[in-house]
């Protein structure tokens, strides 16, 4: 019997794992998650069908929390493993999940070159501005003058800008989500599942234990959704000046997308032929392989 016909109609809470997350309450990341399991169930997806991949961090925890298969791997480089994982089994939804400390500080590199390639995956980042698993520093996306453990006197650092990062380096799919506004979130999370091509979804997941400043307080009066206003998502100009907004108003929803560009499994000839790599028979005889294993033993 095919999979078409043995699919289940699947709910959020057939995605919830026997792992309870152990978040701080109040904690953005249950929101995410939450989100990732509706949209997932609203598209008709099974869990055999997903793979979660994060690095280090808070909310680097969700794959243990989310019925997939899953993998915790090492700080920032959760975009490293889910490029392979794509590469064997290309017919797999494959998201990365991490957050501005794990994706954008020591995962930055991979951040910028998994956008450049295109690769068919969704990144979903947990923002909350501040280091939270080491108990309160400065992350990338920290604001000017913020007081942590590590900046008694304040932050002197820039913040990066992970929307115009994105757009710049070639992602192909650009979005900011909150929250506080579950609703926008799961869209944007299965706009991005749907997307072909690299897809980021950054989402403003305050950390309530923290980080003082960039509260619900703080976000409820400035978020602004872009889907209330005048916006064309297919115009990179204004996807870019979009992302330079940040004050009294803040913006949320998709800041650039286009399919003018191809992704790398389409590009790569050997994925077209018989299928997933994971599922092909190796094309090396018992003697090669043997002295292969020998070498990595």
């Amino acid at each position: 019997m095919s999979e078409t016909n043995t699919q289940l109609t699947l709910t959020a809470k057939d995605f919830k794992c026997k792992v309870d997350p152990d978040w701080c309450p109040g904690c953005g990341d249950f929101g995410v998650l939450s989100g990732l399991q509706r949209a997932v169930s609203e598209l008709g997806l099974q869990p055999h069908q997903i793979l979660t991949i994060s690095g280090i961090g808070c909310s680097s925890n969700l794959p243990g929390f989310f019925k997939s298969y899953g993998m915790h791997t090492l700080h920032g480089r959760s975009l490293p493993h889910a490029s392979g994982a794509k590469l064997a089994n290309h017919e797999m939804t494959v998201i990365a999940t991490g957050g501005d400390g794990d994706g954008y500080g020591i995962g930055g590199n991979h951040f910028t070159h998994t956008s450049r390639r295109n690769l068919n995956i969704l990144y979903l980042v947990m923002d909350n501005q501040i280091y939270g698993l080491t108990t309160g520093q400065i992350s990338p996306t920290s604001e000017v003058g913020m007081k942590t453990k590590s900046t008694p006197h304040g932050s002197i650092e820039l913040p990066i800008n992970p929307i115009a990062n994105a757009i710049t380096s070639g992602a192909t799919w650009v979005a900011r989500g909150y929250t506080g506004n579950i609703k926008q979130l799961v869209r944007l999370i299965k706009e991005g599942i749907e997307h072909k091509g690299f897809a980021l979804l950054d989402v403003f997941s305050p950390c309530v234990t923290f980080n003082k400043v960039n509260t619900y307080q703080f976000f409820r009066p400035r978020v602004q959704p872009l889907e209330d206003i005048e916006h064309d998502s297919s115009d990179w100009k204004q996807g870019m000046e979009k992302a330079m907004v940040w004050g009294d108003v803040i913006h949320t929803g998709v800041f650039f997308k286009t399919n003018t560009r191809l992704t790398l499994e389409e590009q790569e000839p050997v994925l077209d032929e018989g299928g997933p790599l994971a599922y092909r028979e190796l094309s090396l005889n018992s003697e090669q392989t043997e002295r292969i294993v020998s070498r990595m033993m």
